[in-house]
Parts: structure tokens; C-alpha cells; sequence
């Protein structure tokens, strides 16, 4: 029998220019989720101009969120786009950096790998981008590969990657590869007119980098015009069905079906000479659209963080919360709360009326005291409670200290002289001083409990769940808690870890390890989020019909 031909790829590649956060991200999601919904399968990458190795060491308030990959790779936020729109597990080949290119190849060098050489930006540096932009096409598993790149025309970060991208353009046929750029167009109130001289100047510094663009997709507030579109084709040499309106969304799960209306699809497609009759299946994908869009009920959850400044430090979180509300036909609000502004004096004024509370990831001492004042207040007063790693390890001290007596319990993170250090540095930790890419990350195993509410919530008693961690719950105090009635109901099989707790006499309390939010998608909202979105709303509807009987509690 003969073998079965592997596929061959297709490139597009997604620039943006004019300014950042334009969605370059988004577009290339909704671009690969109406291609897959056309039975084709795609992969989208993401190639970051930062010379850090990757965003693990980063702050929040310089990057977002850091979203962690099965494999255990610390990548750019924008995989989670990746993931929650097309339900596909991206991996460390998904997002690669400047600093990881340098670093390839200055390893390389060091090696002796090229002969006494100079080595160069061109050809050494784009050869090593070009290299990575080509791996997930040579897997066979794909027919399209979208890979954004990072930052705007114009910046000198960007210039190596821009060169790689002509060169692959030069290099291969003329249609497998496809340039989108993703640009704006800005609506100037004074004279009452869209201006399009932005976008005509982005297509030129794109054009001084020898890439002519073959699709323009045009971020506006306002419709484009087909004398607009006519004119932008004419002055940045695009064919005029190839100028994509891209309006400003509601919501970012809206953005598919916009680009399905503008034919992104089609237009892609048909520069790619891919023929494809097959009717795009989104059926699912409109459900989804229409329970967010039309909720019957909703429920006020507090976020509880010391990042909520930026709420994009909190972005799969946000967006479980988005997939869990839907699926509940509830709206949820979330109430973006300081861990450092609560105090024992508000933490009633700022908690009492919400219908839950999350207690968010993070790293170090600042704002932990305001954590662990929330944690007591929705314990004490039965308010439904989920907490995220960090948010569990302060659920743990919190129990130490105000439950079974120990007063000065802590993690040995924020203090290694506590006589009770309930949190404690994960053994395999203890000899590493590297902070980057050291941490327990990735996917790790989880054995549930039965007949416990993590049992029910999931379903069954073997997941997986990822991880991004060095400090871990002190097995040696595991009896103490589960005598005072904090069970620890999920451990790790492989080394006995505790990644769940509970709390059976609360209508809703647990805390995690692990990082569910990470696994949310439009198709598979985790039911970690679903139930405490579930419960949320139980706990409103409970209250509301105490208020109607008592109208003196108003």
C-alpha cells in the first residue's frame, strides 16, 4: 500500500502597522477559525521582537499575562487567542522570540557550527527565523500556517523578521505564501472624514522592506466606503476586494463572523490557490454568540489581584469567565478589586454584595495580606470562593492562621522564618537560581477524590491541568488541615502534591494549584469556571429572594 502523501503547507503571515493594538492576534484567530470551519487545518504563531528568551520573567505590567503551554513553554498572551478560538493545544514551536533567536544562534557560534564565519544578522538571523517559521508547515499535520508577527512596520525590532518574511516570499511559489496587514483607519471628527494617508504611509515602510501586502485589513470605527476602499487599493496597490473592513466588535468572539461577512476567507484562499467549496460550519460558534450576547440573568464576581490595573495581566481568567457566563446564560461583571486597598475596616463595604470571589494568581509579598482578608471574609460569610494557585496557597494560610490557631503560618515565600511554613519551596526547586523557564510548568497529572465537589465538577478522577509555580502546599501539615476540615481532595500521583483543597461545610470554596483558566476555549469552557459561575448565580437568586421577603435588607 503507498504511503500517505504528506501535506504541504501554506504561509500567511499578519503584519501590522500604523500603531499597536490594532488585533493582529484576533484577526489572525478569526482568519484560522474560518478556515478550520472550511475542514482545513490550521496553526497560528507567533513570532515576538523582545529580546527576553520569553515572557516568564516579565512583569505583568509589561506584558499581560503569561499563558503557559502543555509542553511548558512561557508564551505570548496571544496563544490564548490561539487556543480558546480554534480548541487546539499550541506548544513552545507556537511563539518564538528575538532573544531565542539570538540566542539559537549565538549557542551555534559558539559550537563552532559555522566554520570561523562572520556571523551576521543576514543571513544568519533571518536563516534561523526562517527556520522557525517553516517547522510546524513540515510536521505534515497542517494545511495553513498563520504567523504573526509581532510589533509595527517601521520598528527596529521588527527589521530582521520583516526580511525573513521576504525572503520566504522570494523563496517559495508564488501561491504559498500571503501577506496581511493589518492597519487603521482613523476617523477625524473636525473634518467629518476617514483618513487613509496613515495606512497609505504603513504600506510603504512595509514596501521599503521589499513586502508588498496582498490583503489590507482596516481597523476602523466607522464603515469603509467603497470610494475608501478604492482609493486605499489604488494608492497601497491592492486589488480592491482586498481591502477588508474590520469595524470595531462588542466582543472579540464577533470578530469571525464580521471577517466572514468582508470574505477574508475567501480572499485568502482563492490568493493561496486553495479551492475549497465546503460551506463554513459555525453553528456552534453562533450559539456561543448568542447566549453571550443574550444573557437571562447575572451575577457581580469579585477579582481579587494585585495587577488589576492592567486587566490584560488577568486575560484567561476574563476570558473563562466570558465561556462560563455563556454557558450559564449569565452575564458576568466582574469587580476589579486591589488586594493592597483592602483592609479590615472596608473589606465588608467591597465583598458583602458580590456573588463570588476569585482570588487571582501572582508572585511575592506585596497585597498577600488583602488576599487573605478576602479569603476569611467569603469563608466566614458563605460567599461562593475559587482560588488560583497564589489564591490557594493564602486559602491555606488563611485556614492556618484563623482556623486551627497558628497565628504566624505563611509561605516561605514571602517568609522563611514562620515556625509554620504551610507553603513551602518545591523540593526540585531548592538548588535552582535561574528564574527563567525554571519553574514547574506545563502539564502535570491530578488524581480527584470521589464523591467531592471536584469530583463533581469534573466529571471524573484522572485530568490534567497546567502549572506555573515553585512553592507547593506542605504535605507535612496535611493531616492538621484535613482534622480542622480543609480536605485536600486532588494530589499529583507522582510525587503526592496537593493541587486541590476544598472546604465541604462551604456551599462553594476551592482552591487550585494549577492554572484552569488556561484550558478555557469557546467549545470547552472548564468546568471549574462553569460551576463557580453556577454557583455564583445560585448564591444571587438566594440573596434576592431574602431581599424580596425582607425589604428592610435593601
Amino acid at each position: 500500500m503507498a504511503a500517505k502523501a504528506q501535506k504541504t503547507a501554506k504561509y500567511i503571515f499578519v503584519t501590522g502597522g500604523v500603531t499597536s493594538s490594532l488585533g493582529k492576534g484576533i484577526i489572525a484567530s478569526s482568519l484560522a477559525k474560518l478556515l478550520q470551519a472550511r475542514g482545513l487545518s490550521v496553526t497560528i504563531q507567533k513570532f515576538d521582537p523582545y529580546l527576553n528568551i520569553d515572557p516568564g520573567t516579565m512583569n505583568p505590567y509589561e506584558h499581560g499575562e503569561c499563558y503557559v503551554t502543555d509542553d511548558g513553554a512561557e508564551t505570548d498572551l496571544d496563544l490564548g487567542h490561539y487556543e480558546r478560538f480554534l480548541n487546539v493545544r499550541t506548544s513552545q514551536a507556537n511563539n518564538v522570540t528575538t532573544g531565542r533567536i539570538y540566542h539559537n544562534v549565538i549557542t551555534a557560534e559558539r559550537r563552532g557550527d559555522f566554520l570561523g564565519k562572520t556571523v551576521q544578522v543576514v543571513p544568519h538571523i533571518t536563516d534561523e527565523l526562517k527556520r522557525n517559521m517553516m517547522l510546524l508547515g513540515q510536521t505534515g499535520d497542517y494545511d495553513i500556517v498563520i504567523t504573526e508577527i509581532g510589533g509595527c512596520v517601521g520598528d527596529i525590532e521588527s527589521l530582521p523578521f520583516l526580511e525573513a518574511v521576504r525572503q520566504v516570499k522570494f523563496e517559495m511559489n508564488e501561491h504559498d505564501t500571503l501577506v496581511i496587514h493589518l492597519t487603521l483607519i482613523p476617523y477625524l471628527n473636525s473634518a467629518g472624514e476617514l483618513k487613509t494617508k496613515p495606512t497609505q504611509h504603513s504600506v510603504r515602510m512595509l514596501q521599503e522592506s521589499g513586502i508588498q501586502p496582498d490583503i489590507l485589513v482596516c481597523r476602523s470605527e466607522h464603515p469603509l466606503p467603497y470610494d475608501i476602499r478604492k482609493k486605499i487599493a489604488l494608492f497601497c496597490n491592492v486589488q480592491v476586494n482586498s481591502v477588508i473592513e474590520a469595524m470595531d466588535a462588542d466582543t472579540i468572539y464577533a470578530v469571525p463572523l464580521l471577517m466572514l461577512k468582508e470574505r477574508l476567507d475567501q480572499r485568502a484562499l482563492y490568493m493561496l490557490d486553495i479551492y475549497n467549496d465546503k460551506d463554513v460550519d459555525l453553528d456552534s460558534w453562533k450559539t456561543f454568540l448568542s447566549r453571550l450576547k443574550n444573557p437571562v440573568d447575572s451575577v457581580r464576581i469579585g477579582l481579587v489581584g494585585k495587577y488589576v490595573e492592567l486587566h490584560d495581566a488577568y486575560k484567561s481568567i476574563v476570558e473563562s469567565f466570558i465561556h462560563a457566563g455563556a454557558t450559564n446564560e449569565c452575564k458576568v461583571h466582574i469587580e476589579w478589586i486591589h488586594s493592597e486597598s483592602l483592609t479590615a475596616d472596608n473589606i465588608a463595604e467591597k465583598l458583602e454584595n458580590l456573588d463570588g470571589v476569585l482570588v487571582a494568581p501572582g508572585f511575592g509579598e506585596r497585597g498577600i495580606e488583602g488576599k487573605i482578608a478576602a479569603i476569611q471574609f467569603v469563608r466566614e460569610n458563605n460567599i461562593p470562593f475559587f482560588g488560583i494557585c497564589l489564591g490557594m496557597q493564602m486559602a491555606v494560610i488563611e485556614y492556618a492562621r484563623n482556623v486551627i490557631g497558628w497565628e504566624g503560618a505563611h509561605s516561605v515565600e514571602m517568609d522563611n522564618t514562620t515556625d509554620h511554613p504551610v507553603i513551602h519551596l518545591m523540593e526540585d526547586q531548592k538548588d535552582i537560581s535561574n528564574k527563567g523557564g525554571t519553574m514547574r510548568l506545563g502539564a502535570y497529572s491530578c488524581r480527584i477524590k470521589k464523591d467531592t465537589l471536584a469530583s463533581r465538577i469534573y466529571g471524573k478522577t484522572n485530568i490534567s491541568e497546567r502549572h506555573r509555580h515553585r512553592y507547593e502546599f506542605n504535605s507535612k501539615y496535611l493531616k492538621d488541615f484535613e482534622g480542622n476540615g480543609l480536605m485536600a481532595t486532588g494530589i499529583n500521583p507522582e510525587n503526592d502534591l496537593v493541587e486541590m483543597v476544598e472546604l465541604p461545610s462551604h456551599p462553594f470554596y476551592i482552591g487550585v494549584q494549577f492554572h484552569p483558566e488556561l484550558k478555557s476555549t469557546v467549545m470547552n469552557p472548564h468546568p471549574l469556571f462553569v460551576h463557580f459561575v453556577k454557583a455564583a448565580l445560585a448564591y444571587s437568586l438566594q440573596r434576592r429572594s431574602v431581599e424580596t421577603l425582607n425589604p428592610s435588607m435593601n
